[in-house]
């Protein structure tokens, strides 16, 4: 028997990914077994265990094709937060947002994993690596965030945790609602501006820390009093008192 060169072989972990990406769509994963991907591929059941060992790690190498630039945008925020946080995270959003409008293999795999995917026992590595990724974004938004809060770019008091989660709830719903209707809307010329209203959003009335006083931006700089966030009873005026 020949041996295939590297390229070859690469050519044909491909050419297996591109199969399973529709047969996953056409299907569903839960569905679809190794050895339907391999026919949809033209190769033999051999060949796709030669390259993945189960169902679960052709899924995570699919959805890895399409998260390499988002990576590469998270690093990038990480440089840049520390001249301006909220600007790179804006950024991160934006570029999210328009890497999935712009990339139908991105859509491909944004409606797989959103529509088509059932995370059973056999799919338990592929929902564990989401949730770690989930956290490492959530951590590296919650950064920004907080230097954000030191550089006065959000007011103080600010629950920069919750404030991370509201922002990757609003993008990943996007996303998914995009995803189920994509002509709705144009997502990529939309981008810009939904972001900036969260984020106007954020800085007027952000969520604020148990205890801390509630600021918005334009009391942050020296205007009105700040009110505070209510913790408990209204206290009453000397006026009133018996």
């Amino acid at each position: 028997m020949v041996r295939k060169t590297r390229e070859e072989a690469l050519a044909t972990r491909e050419e297996l990914l591109d199969a399973a990406e529709r047969v996953f769509r056409a299907r569903g994963v839960g569905h679809t077994s190794l050895a339907e991907v391999a026919d949809a591929a033209g190769v033999t059941r051999g060949a796709i265990y030669w390259h993945f060992k189960d169902k679960a790690d052709l899924f995570q190498a699919l959805v890895k094709r399409v998260e390499m630039p988002m990576n590469a945008a998270m690093e990038e925020m990480d440089r840049a937060s520390a001249a301006d946080p909220l600007g790179a995270v804006r950024q991160l959003a934006i570029h999210a947002l328009q890497s999935l409008a712009r990339s139908r293999r991105t859509q491909a795999v944004f409606d797989v994993v959103f529509l088509r995917c059932e995370y059973t026992e056999e799919l338990a590595p592929v929902r564990a690596r989401q949730l770690e990724d989930r956290k490492v974004c959530l951590r590296r938004c919650e950064t920004a965030f907080e230097q954000a809060v030191a550089k006065r770019q959000l007011p103080a008091g600010t629950d920069t945790r919750v404030a991370a989660q509201g922002l990757y709830a609003f993008v990943t719903g996007l996303m998914r609602s995009w995803v189920e209707t994509p002509n709705r809307f144009d997502l990529s010329a939309a981008a810009p501006a939904l972001i900036d209203s969260f984020l106007a959003g954020l800085k007027a009335d952000p969520p604020c820390r148990a205890g801390a006083r509630k600021v918005s931006m334009d009391r942050a700089s020296g205007g009105a009093t700040p009110r505070r966030a209510v913790t408990g009873s209204r206290r009453r005026s000397p006026s009133s008192r018996p």
